[in-house]
């Protein structure tokens, strides 16, 4: 049982291909605007204050953006300018990027390593409770019952959703199986209770032109 004194200490782990395909998706196939950093984590922390009773206050007092970073050799002006955009909106939100060179030819490779070492060695520091992994990554599982073994629970946050082509995000039936506690941040929108901090999570397109705010 938490003591009533103390601070539920909460680390953010972004598997940042995850996220930014959903990110594309509510902004180019949707319409909704730019899905933000700052809001979503405000969401998380009161989504664990209702999992996780008794303590004082509920933080993120860590979070951490992990990607492949390609070149910019085939990347058009338009992809350019939301990277931009995006990097900025991440350092306002104190997520700290951490990317990995990519080659062309070989695709991102070894991001879900880097992240899993990121989190096992915050884990293992003892400075969070809860770890929360914004993923749908089957790769994860093996990261989540490391975190267990130390006493930090985890918290499996995804997209559900199919886009326009065919394509899906979702989370891995055998991740959804062994985390604590899972939230589908897609299924808020028609959730009557979260509908509106749905709708908080984004900036609107005319916002985001002129993007971050300071």
């Amino acid at each position: 049982m938490a003591s009533s004194n103390t601070i539920c200490r909460i680390g953010v782990f972004y598997d940042g291909s995850f996220f930014a395909y959903a990110q594309n998706y509510y902004y180019h196939e949707r319409d909704l605007g730019w899905l933000r950093f700052r809001p979503l984590q405000a969401f998380i922390e009161a989504f664990i204050a209702q999992k996780e009773q008794g303590y004082a206050s509920y933080k993120v007092v860590y979070a951490a953006w992990h990607q492949g970073l390609f070149t910019s050799k085939k990347a058009t002006p338009e992809q350019l300018r939301l990277d931009r955009n995006r990097h900025h909106d991440l350092m306002h939100a104190g997520i700290e990027p951490r990317y990995l060179p990519m080659s062309e030819t070989r695709g991102e490779k070894g991001i879900d390593v880097a992240l899993a070492v990121d989190a096992l060695q915050v884990g293992l520091g003892g400075t969070i409770d809860i770890a929360v992994l914004v993923t749908g990554d089957g790769d994860f599982v093996p990261l989540v019952r490391a975190l267990n073994k130390q006493g930090v629970r985890v918290l499996g946050a995804y997209f559900e959703f199919e886009a326009k082509d065919g394509k899906k995000s979702f989370i891995n039936d055998r991740l959804l199986s062994v985390v604590n506690y899972a939230m589908d941040i897609n299924a808020l929108e028609k959730d009557k209770q979260h509908k509106q901090a749905f709708k908080s999570l984004f900036w609107k397109r005319t916002d985001f032109e002129d993007c971050i705010e300071t």
